[in-house]
């Protein structure tokens, strides 16, 4: 436990740790005054044990920011909904209705072209709602179109790194894995497009990604299979570099949890209709029968029973997306978001991103570092900070990912308002500052 800074007193540990911060009407007033007269006395007496960090203290008391977030939502996922959400959104779902049923079905056929369309996915390419999130997505290209060809997986964070496991451990599949440290990114011009490669667009545990689909040749003989889930509505992806694209609407459209989306090139439809895996497929993960495409799933009839009100829940997030401007708005807000973060950043010596190339910092999910030499511990610092900005309500669920290095993860993307980003720089400065006190 940590002691007060005045007079090292266990029981006042509230002037440090207080979710009041320092406005806390305690026995620490005693302490203060105490100090002050002891301050003015002349000679004798013992000093105080931490009376070397007054001037510290009596700075800090006054520096806790008034304004706050609207909404102190900036989680990862499931991320922020849309700001004019509100439970009226649901009040059009078809509950206790059949999947199968017209309505079902036209709700799902609904959220399909309308993802298309505000994605400017090409018309020949196929879209379907499957289970299981994003991980159920990647995982149902993984089984049924790799084993043809060298497989080449990319990872520079840890969701990366988890289908590395996937293909090589549980597939048992050939592969060359070629990795990066958080913070990095693999040497994109080493890639060989005549295997078939797997990546994350964007690190959602790293905030790195990246930079555009250049390092993509048109004319490749492998497929790409690309984990795009927190990237998807905030950055501009090159369709015709992407054969399988993956992502969940919890991510950057705020959505419910459960359902993930999987994107197919004509590439990618080719290979499932010729090639015949090696294992077996468990039902869930089955698109096609017969050798031959199961065209329903990309048209409404999904393989397992999808949640209709988080269907509901989509449909408004992808009309409130139309409001903003479409993917262009969608992508501006993003970048607007980012770019309060960086405003911070460059105005402090004490935090830096963790993505040391701007040109592969990620715009969503924003991955800060504590660099100050006078931190202690890393871990227990960045855990204590994101502690704090939770205890007083103005960031929710921003520490870091459990495996990567120690900081604060800050969701930015097109659900997250500007204003509500940067009324929160001021809360992670006046936080740091608290704790590097307490220490």
């Amino acid at each position: 436990m940590a002691l007060c800074q005045i007079c090292a007193n266990r029981k006042h540990v509230f002037l440090l740790r207080s979710a009041k911060g320092y406005i806390y009407l305690h026995n620490k007033y005693l302490c203060l005054l105490l100090f002050l007269l002891r301050f003015r006395m002349s000679g004798g007496g013992t000093p105080f044990p931490n009376e070397g960090h007054i001037s510290v203290r009596i700075t800090f008391m006054t520096i806790q920011p008034v304004a706050r977030p609207n909404n102190a939502r900036f989680s990862s996922g499931p991320c922020a909904k849309p700001p004019t959400w509100t439970v009226n959104a649901l009040v059009n779902a078809p509950l206790g209705r059949s999947h199968r049923a017209a309505i079902g079905k036209s709700k799902l056929a609904m959220a399909i072209d309308s993802t298309r369309e505000l994605l400017g996915v090409p018309d020949d390419y196929r879209i379907g709602i499957v289970p299981a999130s994003d991980t159920g997505a990647v995982e149902m290209a993984l089984w049924n179109l790799l084993g043809e060809r060298h497989v080449e997986m990319l990872a520079w964070e840890s969701f990366g790194a988890g289908w590395i496991t996937d293909v090589v451990k549980q597939l048992k599949i050939e592969a060359t894995a070629k990795t990066a440290d958080y913070g990095q990114i693999v040497d994109l011009a080493s890639v060989n497009f005549d295997n078939d490669v797997v990546f994350t667009w964007n690190g959602t545990t790293s905030g790195v990604c990246v930079p555009n689909g250049d390092f993509i040749p048109a004319d490749r003989d492998g497929l790409t299979i690309c984990d795009a889930t927190s990237a998807v509505f905030a950055m501009d992806l090159p369709w015709d570099k992407l054969d399988v694209t993956t992502f969940s609407w919890q991510k950057v459209l705020g959505g419910e949890g459960a359902h993930g989306v999987i994107i197919l090139s004509p590439r990618a439809v080719a290979r499932l209709e010729n090639y015949t895996p090696a294992w077996p497929l468990p039902k869930i993960f089955r698109m096609t029968k017969g050798g031959k495409l199961i065209e329903g799933i990309f048209t409404g009839a999904t393989i397992n029973t999808p949640s209709m009100l988080c269907v509901e829940d989509y449909l408004f997030a992808l009309d409130w997306a139309r409001s903003v401007g479409g993917l262009k708005g969608l992508i501006a807000r993003a970048d607007a978001n980012a770019a309060a973060v960086a405003e911070l950043v460059d105005a402090e010596d004490w935090i830096d991103f963790l993505a040391e190339d701007p040109a592969t910092r990620s715009c969503t999910s924003v991955c800060v570092k504590f660099t100050d030499d006078r931190i202690k511990d890393g871990a227990a610092f960045a855990k204590a900070i994101a502690k704090c900005l939770d205890t007083e309500g103005v960031a929710f669920d921003i520490g870091a990912y459990r495996d990567a290095p120690a900081g604060l993860r800050i969701w930015c993307g097109a659900t997250v308002e500007t204003a509500d980003v940067a009324a929160l720089m001021p809360w992670i400065k006046w936080a740091f500052e608290a704790e590097i006190a307490a220490q």
